[in-house]
């Protein structure tokens, strides 16, 4: 029987000031891929994994993220943007609507303030988190 993982949107990159991190991880596998900063993991493990399952997904971890929650403090310390993919109408030249995903970033405070149907209504597909380097330090 073969099993195929779905393995797309599961990434760790950096660069000089921030680390990026996909959505399609589970917290779990975040604390074993080694590919993942050792102060990230280490904030996933003191800070969310209480507050979260092992077995979300950060996609879905951020997607219902109360907005007044203590996580929405942690991840504004760490200056975590979230790009996102939102369905727009864009208007042709003879006024016809045309929709299409269009790629954003939204800090914490934007997508926790949309409320769930508003998240449905505008198609959100959460595709990975940023965080600063140097706040991630801070903690």
């Amino acid at each position: 029987m073969n099993q195929t993982v779905y393995e797309d949107y599961k990434y760790c990159m950096q660069d000089t000031g921030r680390l990026y991190v996909g959505s399609k991880y589970t917290f779990a596998e975040l604390l074993e891929a080694e590919e993942v900063s050792f102060k990230f993991r280490l904030t996933v493990q003191k800070y969310i994994l209480p507050e979260a399952d092992g077995e979300d997904t950060l996609e879905t971890h951020l997607y219902y993220l109360e907005p007044g929650s203590f996580l929405v403090k942690l991840y504004r310390q760490m200056k975590a943007r979230i790009k996102v993919n939102i369905i727009e109408e864009k208007k042709g030249p003879f006024g016809r609507g045309k929709k299409e995903y269009v790629t954003r970033q939204l800090t914490i405070e934007q997508l926790t303030g949309m409320t769930k149907e508003a998240k449905e209504a505008c198609g959100l597909v959460i595709q990975e988190l940023s965080v600063s380097k140097l706040a991630l330090m801070g903690l």
